[in-house]
């Protein structure tokens, strides 16, 4: 287990914990609504967007090899995307409605996809996908849709100098709606926000980007109780997921709506489901944390990582200095070993030869 310990400055906007008093939410939600407009700006916001990538002429048609063959094509059907926001090297965040098949549930999603994806040397591989689920109520939005806490364009960034893979970005509703919170889970007798996170979204991606056939190619990233959902998914299904950046996390499901179904909670608690997978053996999944010295919670994430962190579990922990519970201090934490971290263990696109 390895314990970073980053600097970066104190955020004035701060996240809601699961939990929070009507005035924190108001002004939370204020910030945050002022913010997403401001960053919704753009005059081609609301304008059609394809993601459909280069495309390959002649005699790479035919290309063959690793990248091919880790390689999974869209499979379609292709969604309706329409411009959420443009970043300043001119990619777009799209937006779409999506229909779980699996989960019966219907919600938003967006995406966004590195300069990288449209590189014609790209034209025949996959692009690993990061998952970003966001904390607070994640619904109507995704706060990490705007562009002014800056995870695409530090992404962007970050692919460049190296310290990360490019990752296609997606961003589904992390609830079905803002009065309760749901675990990312398939609660009895409530909406199925498990199916809808571990399946549908999945298919979704597979649908409309090419993607890795291999889970090498899939992880999560979030803050509080979207590092939850993060890191439970990714425990629970190592199978589909290799890796996950968890800030300010739960570690246990505690969503009110379990009452009476204790059974089916402890399927879905993180401590549990890491102390089967060592049981068994593996896959290997790579558990990132991070925290700030300004928020609660620092020694529950130690007692977690050193209770659970063995075997093919592995954990890491970022500390953040003068960090407090906010994506603010946490997406530029995140450069600092985290991303970088999970990137080394996954599968990066494959240039042509």
């Amino acid at each position: 287990m390895t314990v970073l310990v980053t600097y970066v400055p104190r955020s004035e906007v701060s996240m809601n914990r699961r939990r929070p008093t009507p005035t924190a939410l108001a002004a939370t939600a204020a910030a945050l609504a002022s913010a997403l407009l401001l960053s919704a700006c753009a005059s081609d916001k609301g304008e059609p967007v394809r993601f459909d990538g280069p495309e390959p002429s002649g005699a790479t048609r035919q290309a063959k090899g690793a990248a091919a063959d880790r390689t999974l094509l869209p499979t379609g059907p292709r969604a309706q995307f329409t411009t959420a926001n443009t970043l300043e090297d001119g990619t777009k965040i799209g937006v779409t409605t999506l229909k779980g098949k699996k989960s019966g549930f219907t919600g938003k999603v967006w995406v966004w996809a590195p300069k990288q994806y449209f590189d014609p040397k790209y034209a025949h591989s996959g692009f690993p996908v990061l998952i970003a689920l966001p904390g607070g109520n994640g619904y109507p939005t995704n706060y990490w849709m705007g562009t002014d806490l800056k995870l695409e364009s530090s992404i962007a960034e970050w692919s460049r100098e190296g310290k990360s893979l490019p990752f296609i970005v997606v961003m589904p509703v992390l609830n079905p709606d803002a009065e309760h919170y749901y675990d990312g889970s398939d609660i009895p007798g409530q909406p199925r926000m498990g199916t809808w996170m571990t399946d549908d979204v999945p298919a979704f991606v597979k649908a409309n980007f090419r993607t890795f056939r291999s889970r090498d190619g899939w992880a999560f990233m979030g803050s509080s109780s979207g590092g939850f959902v993060g890191l439970k998914s990714v425990l629970k299904h190592p199978e589909k997921f290799r890796a996950v950046i968890a800030s300010g996390p739960d570690t246990v499901p505690d969503s009110p709506l379990w009452a009476g179904h204790e059974k089916e909670r402890r399927a879905n608690d993180p401590g549990r489901l890491a102390r089967r997978l060592a049981e068994r053996g593996g896959p290997e999944v790579d558990l990132a944390l991070q925290i700030g010295t300004e928020e609660s919670g620092r020694a529950r994430l130690r007692s977690f990582m050193k209770e659970y962190g063995k075997g093919p579990v592995k954990t890491r922990l970022n500390v953040i200095q003068g960090g407090g519970h906010n994506a603010r201090s946490y997406v530029p934490a995140m450069a600092d070993g985290p991303v970088q971290w999970i990137s080394e263990h996954m599968q990066a696109p494959i240039p042509s030869s």
